[in-house]
């Protein structure tokens, strides 16, 4: 949802298909990081494989092409508060998946973008819109039958996820202010600070995770580092999309990632949620759906007026 910050070519198709690439891989990602934790890989451990390999994937395939000059920002500390958020998110969401089916944790993140719409006034400076917070509001009672009471689902992954989707939010607003990077850059400064923090923790994670990867076969090990392979290219995949398709036509498309994490899910744990579930689902996806074709439409108002008025 972050990638792309350059002007888009009109090619929707391919922008679409680029997006439902980054979503399965994404969706991969997720799954593959839950079944790792289950078989006992420390949390942080398995973050910082994911950002590490991350980091060297993206460093392999954008530098030989653009240079180290890629590198180089014009807003490091921007840049800092942007990859803290993800960094952050990523640990609070592979908490979400230690405790909740995967299909409904992704779920329970698509409020971060209503979250965003909801508080962009404030913190964007944005004229303040009814439309939005209501979207939001819709949101948050899909949101409400997922972890409805009777649900099965642990008070603690609840809360994990709900934090996860701020921590989002607070991502996408980052991502907003650094909207004249080019996206390269802002990739390759996600998995670096990612991967810093956590080098600096190693030393006190490398005896458990140690012991932890001893119990794993050649198999385990090689699904442990794919999750830094799945999550660079489901990135990579990302700005792919922004750059052949404006956002305003791959935003809808974005909630069909509910479809690839069920897919996931069911393919892995043999876990498909009930009806209710799907209810609540159904919800939030169709709150972010209609609130993003309310902000195209009103988007396309303002261009056409402002040519009118520029002629």
């Amino acid at each position: 949802m972050s990638a792309g910050t350059a002007a888009p070519i009109a090619r929707p198709v391919w922008g679409i298909v680029w997006l439902l690439a980054s979503m399965v891989m994404l969706s991969v990602l997720d799954g593959t990081s839950k079944w790792v934790m289950a078989a006992g890989v420390p949390l942080l451990f398995l973050a910082w494989i994911r950002y590490a390999v991350h980091l060297v994937l993206v460093l392999a395939l954008v530098v030989p092409a653009r240079g180290w000059s890629i590198v180089r920002t014009r807003q490091p500390g921007r840049q800092f508060v942007r990859g803290a958020f993800m960094f952050c998110a990523t640990l609070s969401f592979f908490t979400t998946l230690s405790l909740l089916p995967q299909s409904e944790a992704t779920a329970i993140n698509f409020l971060a973008p209503l979250i965003v719409l909801a508080v962009s006034p404030w913190v964007l400076g944005e004229q303040p819109r009814l439309s939005r917070w209501v979207a939001a509001g819709v949101g948050f009672a899909g949101v409400l039958l997922i972890i409805r009471p009777g649900s099965g689902l642990p008070l603690a992954g609840v809360a994990a996820g709900l934090v996860t989707a701020c921590l989002f939010a607070g991502q996408f607003v980052a991502t907003r202010r650094i909207a004249g990077e080019n996206p390269f850059t802002s990739l390759i400064w996600s998995g670096g600070v990612g991967t810093a923090c956590l080098t600096l923790a190693l030393p006190l994670l490398w005896s458990d995770a140690m012991a932890a990867i001893a119990q794993l076969s050649a198999g385990q090990i090689l699904i442990m580092l794919s999750t830094g392979f799945s999550g660079a290219l489901g990135h990579l995949f990302q700005i792919g999309a922004y750059r052949n398709a404006p956002a305003s036509t791959l935003a809808p498309v974005l909630y069909l990632q509910i479809v690839t994490s069920t897919a996931m899910g069911w393919l892995v744990w043999r876990h498909f949620p009930d009806a209710t579930t799907w209810l609540g689902i159904a919800v939030v996806c169709a709150s972010g759906v209609t609130i993003s074709l309310l902000e195209w439409r009103r988007s396309q108002r303002m261009r056409q007026a402002s040519g009118a008025t520029a002629r």
